[in-house]
């Protein structure tokens, strides 16, 4: 049995081979990820990671692993971070205040079954000054990320508090995971 990531993200694969996988097959699903209408954050991400399941080929003898992380704020969603204003912008909106990470999983086993989990985790930033926003922004590892910043770099010097899954926020909530994948047949230690 073999399994296939359906993420060019460099980060789940990392994450994955803490539990010590490695995927056989990396798969970059080509979905849109524009939310729909007044969706709210923990559809959505679940709705993407079972979108990008399904976008992705999978063979007979193949397990397929997709997963969405989404930063929310309340009932908004904040998207990834594409450019340095956009990175200042949202961590203005996350200085001094709590925020969710929700990170979806979905995974297709052998026979085509569907499972899938979410795993809520709550991120609080310490109340973030004008020259901390400029040094993280300038760092430049906030862009491309939803949220615009990366738990697992320099972002994490300036998080008060985190109650949940550290690995979902990083991309992949290894715990949930290895249950799916170990439900699928996959073996997993």
């Amino acid at each position: 049995m073999r399994l296939v990531l359906a993420s060019a993200s460099p980060r789940r694969r990392e994450l994955l081979a803490r539990i010590g996988l490695e995927p056989s097959r990396i798969a970059s699903p080509g979905i849109d990820e524009t939310p729909h209408k007044a969706e709210v954050p923990r559809a959505y991400a679940l709705r993407l990671a079972v979108e990008k399941a399904r976008a992705v080929h999978r063979d007979a003898d193949e397990v397929v692993l997709a997963g969405d992380t989404t930063v929310a704020l309340g009932r908004r969603i904040l998207d990834k971070a594409e450019t340095p204003d956009d990175v200042a912008k949202m961590l203005g909106l996350l200085s001094g205040r709590r925020h969710s990470c929700i990170s979806a999983v979905a995974v297709i086993d052998r026979e085509g079954r569907l499972r899938s989990r979410i795993a809520e985790t709550v991120v609080a930033f310490k109340r973030l000054s004008p020259e901390e926003i400029a040094a993280y922004v300038a760092s430049g590892e906030g862009q491309g990320k939803a949220g615009g910043y990366a738990i697992q770099g320099r972002a994490e010097a300036l998080v008060r508090f985190i109650h949940g899954s550290h690995s979902g926020v990083m991309g992949l909530p290894l715990f949930e995971t290895r249950a799916l994948l170990r439900a699928s047949g996959l073996p997993v230690a």
